[in-house]
């Protein structure tokens, strides 16, 4: 008879497996079922419920400025999932609060389906169409709530 033995991981493998259910756990928060009530007029933008809807103004007045950009052209949409989620769980963890995704217009798949991704995850406080430096139509510019008030400007 074996007895089972618990084994220590190495530092580096722990890490890659905690990095990995990190990730895991931002994809929950993207369902493809779920439809947002986002103005279909105007730019894109939204305001999460407890924060003040000037800071949508803020945004699009190129008051923030985007310290990460994530250029998703030629990726599908689950990749796209992916890298939105790493790319929050990143700038939390750097301690970025403002960051720009490039979408692109294409067929306009991508176009549609990140505003309504990122409505659902928890941290993100506000999003808004970006400036033409930043992409324009094609882009949004995404407010992080960092949980600490550590907001850089």
């Amino acid at each position: 008879m074996q007895l089972a033995t618990s084994k220590k991981l190495p530092r580096n493998v722990w890490h890659k497996k905690k990095q990995t259910l990190d990730q895991q756990k931002q994809l929950f928060y993207f369902s493809d079922e779920f439809e947002p009530n986002l103005e279909e007029s105007g730019p894109m933008k939204f305001v999460r419920d407890d924060v003040d809807s000037f800071e949508a103004k803020r945004l699009r007045r190129g008051e923030y400025y985007p310290e990460i950009t994530l250029d998703l052209h030629g990726l599908k949409q689950q990749q796209s999932k992916q890298e939105i989620a790493a790319l929050i769980a990143e700038c939390i963890k750097q301690h970025v609060n403002c960051a720009c995704i490039i979408h692109g217009i294409g067929n306009r798949v991508l176009k549609t389906k990140v505003p309504h991704w990122l409505v659902q995850h928890p941290d993100i406080m506000a999003f808004h169409q970006a400036p033409l430096e930043f992409g324009g139509d094609g882009a949004l510019l995404i407010l992080i709530d960092l949980k600490d008030d550590f907001l850089c400007k």
